[in-house]
């Protein structure tokens, strides 16, 4: 339940369509201190920074619900969810940034604790709301100015009031944690099956980070749903709807109908293409901690160069760092790849499977050798309905040829020839780098 989750409730819950409906609102929202006694805090910059947050909370779902979408486990009290809403001071720009679960963090020290190291959700479960916003600021130097909490019942029934969400899959996916179990092809999904859908970390090579990047689709398609159901256009319809959301939402004090406007103002156009929604960058995927076990490591110097975007009041790709990256159209995590040695030459395989990856293609990890070992040319096989995500791989192999094979399904073919060079660095054509994707009919088997 990680991105969705919390941006799902405030597309709802802040459409800005008017005082009248949203004041009466207010009530509805529970309310916590996430900000008692704190001190030393950064200095506050420009425009509102909402936290998101989405806890594995499960207790108001029925025990039908629990057992049916695989819900019995005890929570962890975490997070699930950590994200950082920025709306700009004129409230006419979103900018989400969504922070991995599974991200090293340092707990700052104070109040008898001292500064140790920790999973980011897991702060939630150490020193509540409080401690998590703490260790939000003392990662990222931003000041936090208001902060939102929800859980699963708020998805689900947020999926549920729009009637559902349409999604797109590539190849069958298939989760036993979870129970989700989708053949290719579109879908209709519900909010239980949604919920399945969003949390699922079985079904993608890249675990954590494949999930998340799972999420923005869904969030996407959402967006979709809710902007073209007529439901934020409706104001008794709203109302009706955000009443039966904002029931398990958390809140601090100073968030109401005046932040809820705000809010709704700079999300009322929100979707990957209007609005910057990323994921912070990632150095090191699995990162040993001692007593934390693997975290992800983030990218120090280019995730300074975002929360300074942040702090500034600019848009993400202001402050995008310059790369030489090719630019492609389809993201590189969005593609995956099997790599085949059609060379005499040992190793050469394993060494641009792992230059791929690094590049943010999902290869299987285990290249293999090809039927023919004399190669003279590299080649890029797909199926023809992926022929843009072709077009992407191609370009980071400079020289290879594309051969569209029929009934060769998602996963795109390297054959390495004699003529192999290197593997160039590529980066989808968007503001935050390939990691905001739009839900594309032909690349997910939907066309």
């Amino acid at each position: 339940m990680r991105t969705v989750t919390t941006l799902s409730v405030v597309i709802l819950a802040s459409a800005g369509i008017g005082h009248a409906v949203v004041t009466s609102l207010d009530a509805k929202i529970a309310r916590v201190d996430p900000f008692k006694d704190m001190k030393n805090r950064p200095q506050a910059g420009h425009g509102m920074n909402v936290l998101l947050v989405g806890t594995d909370g499960r207790d108001r779902i029925s025990d039908e619900e629990r057992r049916k979408y695989r819900l019995g486990g005890a929570p962890c009290h975490c997070t699930d969810t950590i994200m950082i809403v920025h709306i700009s001071e004129d409230r006419e720009r979103a900018s989400v940034v969504s922070l991995p679960r599974d991200s090293y963090a340092e707990v700052p020290g104070g109040d008898g604790r001292k500064t140790h190291p920790i999973k980011i959700n897991a702060a939630y479960a150490e020193g509540g709301p409080n401690l998590t916003v703490r260790t939000v600021e003392h990662m990222t130097h931003v000041k936090i100015d208001h902060y939102l909490e929800v859980d699963f019942t708020s998805f689900m029934k947020t999926v549920d009031v729009v009637g559902g969400v349409q999604i797109c899959t590539a190849e069958p996916m298939k989760d036993s944690y979870t129970g989700l179990d989708l053949p290719a092809g579109r879908h209709r999904l519900m909010g239980g099956e949604a919920l399945q859908y969003v949390r699922a970390r079985h079904v993608d090579s890249d675990s954590d980070l494949g999930r998340v990047h799972r999420q923005q689709r869904f969030m996407a398609a959402l967006v979709e749903r809710a902007t073209s159901s007529g439901i934020l256009l409706n104001p008794m319809r709203f109302r009706d709807v955000t009443r039966a959301v904002l029931g398990s939402v958390r809140a601090d004090k100073g968030f109401g109908t005046g932040e809820l406007l705000d809010l709704g103002r700079a999300m009322r156009n929100f979707s990957p293409s209007s609005s910057e929604f990323t994921t912070v960058p990632i150095g090191q995927l699995e990162y040993e901690v001692k007593g934390v076990g693997s975290t992800v490591k983030w990218d120090t110097a280019q995730a300074e160069r975002l929360f300074r975007a942040l702090r500034e009041d600019k848009p993400l790709s202001a402050h995008r760092p310059k790369r030489r990256a090719v630019p492609v159209e389809v993201a590189p995590q969005q593609i995956q790849v099997q790599v085949e040695n059609g060379t005499k030459e040992n190793g050469l395989g394993k060494r641009v499977d792992a230059a791929l990856a690094a590049t943010g293609f999902r290869t299987t990890g285990r290249p293999v050798s090809a039927a023919d070992r004399a190669l003279k040319r590299t080649v890029v096989a797909h199926d023809p309905g992926w022929d843009r995500s072709a077009k992407s791989l191609a370009a980071a192999l400079p020289g290879s040829e594309l051969r569209a094979v029929k009934g060769l399904g998602p996963t795109l073919k390297v054959m390495l020839g004699a003529d192999f060079q290197k593997v160039r660095k590529v980066r989808a054509e968007d503001p935050t780098q390939g990691q905001s994707i739009v839900v594309r009919g032909d690349e997910a088997g939907c066309s």
